[in-house]
C-alpha cells in the first residue's frame, strides 16, 4: 500500500475533527430529547389531573379541593409567582458577572408588580432603613433544564466539584441568591447595585441582610458581648456597694452622739432623705483630709481586689456563671470553626486579569453621557441608562474582565482570543493576552436592545 500524502492527511484529520463534532452534536441532541421526553410527561401528568377535576363523572368534594393547596405545601409542591423583574445594566449572559461583589457600579431596578400587591409601595415600608437585600431569584436564562451531580466552576479551570459545593446556575430548583446593596426606594420600585443578574430575571422574594443573624462575624461578638457586659455590672455594682457601705459607716460612726439629739418626730423622715440623697448626707458631715486619703486608698484596694476575684472566678467557674440556655439546642460559634470556606475561592487556579484600555476605547467611552443627567437631551450622543458617568462605566468594565468572564472551554480550547459584551447600554469589544484583557472598542448597543 503506498503511502498517504500530506493532502490526504490534511483531509483525515479534517475528517476526524468532523466526526468528533458530529458525536458532540448527537450526545446533546439525546440529551435534548430526553429532557423533552421528561417535560412532556409532566405536562401529561399535568393536563391529566386538570381534566379530571372537570369531568362531571368524578366530582371532587369541596372540602377535598380546599385542602389541596395546604398539602401540597406540606409536601413542598408550590407554584412560584415572581414579585417582579430586574431591570438591570446587563442585558445578555455574556460578560455578567458571577459574583456581585464583582462589579460594584453594576446597577438595577426593581419594581413590585401590582399583581401581587393592590399597594406594592406598602410591602416596601421600612426596608429603607437596611443597607443590603436578599433576592431570591430564578436562573431563566439556563438555556435547558439538565443538571449533573459535578460541575465545572471557571474559577477552577475545569475541575469537577459537586454541585452543591459550588454556585453553579445549573441545579435541579434554579434558584439563586445574591446580596445586593440598597440604593433607595422610590415608590414600588428598588434601586440597587452591586448586582450579578441580568434584564429580566424573575424575583421571587426579597429579604433585608440583618448581620446580627446572617453574618458568623457578628455573631461570635454577640456571644461574647452578653456575658463581658453582665461582668462589667457586676463589677460597677460591687463597687458601688462597697463605697456606699463605707460611706454609711463612717456616717454611723459620726452621727451615734448626736442620735440622741434628734428629734423623734423626724426621725423617720431623716432616715428617709439619708437613703434618697446620699450626697447632700455626706455634704453635711465633713471628714478629715487625713481619713479622706485613707478612705480613697481602701477603696482602690477593695476595687482592685473585687476585680481579680471576679476575673479568677470566671476563669475557674466559667460554665457555671453561663445561663444553660446559651449552650443547649444553640450551635457553638467559636473564634476558629465560625466560618470556613473552600481554598479555592480565595485563592484559585485562575489569576485575575489586567485590564487595559486603548485610546480609541478611552475616546468612545467618553461620548456616553451619563444617567438622568439634567438639562435638553443631545440626541447625537449615547447616553447610559443606569451608570452615573464614564468613569463609572470603566470602573464597570474593570470589574467584570478582571475576574475573567470566559467560560473554561473559550479560555482553554477556543483560539478567538476576541471577547464581547454588553454593558448598560454600551456594546465592548475587547480581547484577551497573557494574564491581561484589553478593551478595544466601546460602541452604543442598537436601538432595538437598548429599549428593552
Amino acid at each position: 500500500m503506498s503511502p498517504l500524502c500530506e493532502c490526504c492527511g490534511e483531509h483525515i484529520n479534517k475528517l476526524n475533527q468532523q466526526v468528533s463534532v458530529m458525536r458532540k452534536e448527537i450526545k446533546n441532541l439525546r440529551q435534548m430529547l430526553d429532557n423533552a421526553v421528561r417535560a412532556n410527561r409532566k405536562h401529561m401528568i399535568s393536563i391529566q389531573s386538570a381534566v379530571s377535576k372537570i369531568e362531571p363523572d368524578k366530582p371532587q368534594p369541596a372540602a377535598a379541593a380546599a385542602a389541596s393547596p395546604q398539602a401540597a405545601l406540606e409536601q413542598g409542591n408550590i407554584q412560584t409567582v415572581p414579585i417582579g423583574y430586574i431591570s438591570s445594566c446587563f442585558s445578555v449572559k455574556n460578560g455578567t458577572p458571577r459574583q456581585p461583589t464583582i462589579c460594584g457600579p453594576s446597577r438595577a431596578e426593581l419594581r413590585i408588580k401590582q399583581s401581587v400587591f393592590n399597594n406594592p409601595e406598602h410591602a416596601l415600608v421600612g426596608l429603607e432603613q437596611y443597607s443590603h437585600v436578599w433576592i431570591i431569584f430564578l436562573f431563566h436564562k439556563n438555556g435547558h433544564l439538565s443538571y449533573k451531580a459535578k460541575v465545572k466552576p471557571p474559577r477552577l479551570n475545569g475541575q469537577r466539584v459537586g454541585v452543591y459545593s459550588t454556585r453553579s446556575p445549573h441545579r435541579p430548583n434554579v434558584l439563586g441568591l445574591t446580596l445586593a446593596k440598597l440604593d433607595k426606594i422610590v415608590g414600588d420600585t428598588i434601586h440597587l447595585s452591586d448586582i450579578d443578574m441580568i434584564a429580566g430575571t424573575p424575583v421571587l422574594d426579597i429579604k433585608p441582610y440583618i448581620p446580627d443573624y446572617d453574618s458568623p462575624h457578628t455573631r461570635v461578638g454577640m456571644d461574647s458581648e452578653p456575658y463581658e457586659s453582665n461582668t462589667d455590672q457586676l463589677k460597677a455594682t460591687v463597687s458601688l456597694n462597697e463605697t456606699t457601705d463605707m460611706l454609711n459607716l463612717d456616717y454611723d460612726s459620726e452621727t451615734d452622739a448626736q442620735s440622741n439629739l434628734e428629734d423623734e418626730g423626724t426621725g423617720d423622715d431623716f432616715g428617709s432623705q439619708r437613703s434618697e440623697d446620699s450626697s447632700s448626707v455626706c455634704a453635711q458631715f465633713v471628714l478629715p483630709k487625713d481619713l479622706h486619703n485613707v478612705l480613697d486608698e481602701v477603696k482602690g484596694y477593695v476595687s482592685q481586689r473585687d476585680q481579680i476575684d471576679c476575673e479568677s472566678k470566671q476563669v475557674s467557674d466559667s460554665p457555671k456563671t453561663k445561663p444553660p440556655e446559651s449552650t443547649v439546642d444553640r450551635p457553638c460559634y467559636g473564634e476558629e470553626t465560625y466560618s470556613t470556606i473552600a481554598g479555592w475561592i480565595r485563592e484559585p487556579p485562575v489569576a485575575s486579569m489586567e485590564v487595559r484600555f486603548t485610546p480609541h476605547a478611552e475616546r468612545d467611552l467618553a461620548e456616553f453621557l451619563p444617567a438622568h443627567l439634567s438639562g435638553p437631551p443631545e440626541s447625537d450622543r449615547p447616553r447610559f441608562k443606569f451608570l452615573s458617568s464614564p468613569d463609572d462605566a470603566a470602573a464597570a468594565i474593570r470589574g467584570v474582565l478582571s475576574a475573567d468572564p470566559r467560560s473554561v472551554y473559550r479560555r482553554s480550547r477556543c483560539k478567538d482570543r476576541l471577547f464581547f459584551f454588553t454593558l448598560d447600554t454600551a456594546d465592548i469589544t475587547c480581547w484577551f493576552g497573557q494574564g491581561f484583557a484589553e478593551v478595544l472598542q466601546v460602541r452604543p448597543v442598537e436601538r432595538q436592545i437598548a429599549s428593552m
